[in-house]
C-alpha cells in the first residue's frame, strides 16, 4: 500500500506540469470574457465585507465578542476581512469540488496522467486566487493600524495556508469522485456550504459562542470543526497577541488532525472509486 502510494505520489510529481497547465487555462477562461478582469477576486471579498460588517458589526454588535484593545490593531473590520478572504477561497473550492471530475471529462478519458491531479488543477486555481487577494488584505492592514508578528508570520499563516488547502483537497477528491456516481452530491453539498460558513465563526469571534449559556457538550462539538481552528489562524496572524481571537488547544488539534484525516479519506476515496468513476465518464 505504502509502495503504491508512493509511486503515485512521484507519478503526480512528473506531471506536474500538467497541474500549471490547467490552472492557467482556468484562470484565462474564467477572466477572459470579463471587463474588469482579476479586479472581481477583489471585489467580491469587499462586497461581502460591507454588508456583513453593516449587519452583524452595526446592528448585532458582533464585535462585542472582541477585546476591547484589538481595536487598535484594525478592529472588527479587519476581523471581518482576515475571515471572509480565506473563506472565500475555500468556498470556491467547496462549490467547485463536486465538478471537478465531470469538467475534465474528456481530458480524464484522452489523457495518460494521474487522475488526481485534476482535483490538484481545482485546488491550485482557488490557490492562485486566493494569492490574489492578498494585496485587499494588506490595504487593510496598514489602512486600519493592524499590525503583525513574527510568531503570526512564521507559524499561524504557513500553518493556516497549508491546512487550508490541504483540507480543501481531502474534500475536492472527496466528492469529485462521489458527485460522478451520486449526482445528489452537488446539491447537497450547496447546503453544507451555508451551514459551515456560520458554523466556522466567520462572521463573529468564536468567544461568543464559547462563553454563552449553551451546554459543555455543543461548545466541545463547534471547536470540533477543523474549519473554526483554521479561520481562526488566518486571523491570529494579524492579531496574534489576543487570545480571545487565536485557536483553542482543542480547536488547534481538531484542525490538524482533521485536515490531515480528510486527505487521507478524500484520497483512498477517490483511488477505491477511480475505476468506476472512469467507466461513468
Amino acid at each position: 500500500m505504502e509502495v503504491a502510494v508512493a509511486s503515485r505520489a512521484l507519478a503526480v510529481w512528473e506531471h506536474r506540469k500538467v497541474v500549471g497547465l490547467l490552472v492557467r487555462r482556468d484562470l484565462k477562461v474564467k477572466y477572459q470574457q470579463s471587463v474588469l478582469g482579476y479586479a472581481w477576486t477583489m471585489l467580491e471579498p469587499l462586497a461581502l465585507t460591507m454588508v456583513y460588517y453593516f449587519v452583524f458589526g452595526v446592528i448585532l454588535s458582533a464585535d462585542r465578542g472582541m477585546p476591547p484593545e484589538a481595536q487598535a490593531y484594525g478592529g472588527f473590520v479587519l476581523f471581518l476581512v482576515a475571515g471572509i478572504l480565506p473563506w472565500t477561497t475555500f468556498g470556491a473550492i467547496l462549490n467547485e469540488a463536486p465538478r471537478a471530475m465531470l469538467t475534465h471529462s474528456k481530458l480524464i478519458t484522452t489523457m495518460k496522467v494521474p487522475r488526481e491531479i485534476f482535483p490538484m488543477a481545482t485546488v491550485g486555481t482557488k490557490f492562485v486566487e486566493y494569492i490574489l487577494t492578498w494585496p485587499v488584505l494588506l490595504v487593510f492592514v496598514f489602512a486600519l493600524g493592524g499590525h503583525f508578528t513574527l510568531m503570526g508570520l512564521l507559524v499561524w499563516l504557513p500553518l493556516a495556508v497549508v491546512l487550508t488547502f490541504a483540507f480543501g483537497l481531502g474534500v475536492t477528491l472527496f466528492l469529485s469522485a462521489v458527485n460522478v456516481l451520486l449526482r445528489d452530491v452537488e446539491r447537497l453539498v450547496r447546503i453544507l456550504s451555508r451551514l459551515l460558513f456560520y458554523g466556522s465563526a466567520i462572521l463573529f469571534p468564536a468567544s461568543m459562542v464559547l462563553s454563552s449559556g449553551i451546554p459543555e457538550w455543543l461548545k466541545t462539538l463547534y471547536q470540533l470543526n477543523p474549519l473554526m481552528g483554521i479561520f481562526q489562524m488566518h486571523r491570529a496572524v494579524w492579531f496574534p497577541e489576543f487570545a480571545e481571537l487565536t485557536p483553542s488547544t482543542l480547536a488547534l488539534t481538531s484542525s490538524v488532525v482533521g485536515s490531515i484525516l480528510m486527505l487521507i479519506i478524500g484520497y483512498w476515496t477517490f483511488r477505491r472509486l477511480e475505476m468506476s468513476v472512469l467507466k461513468e465518464l
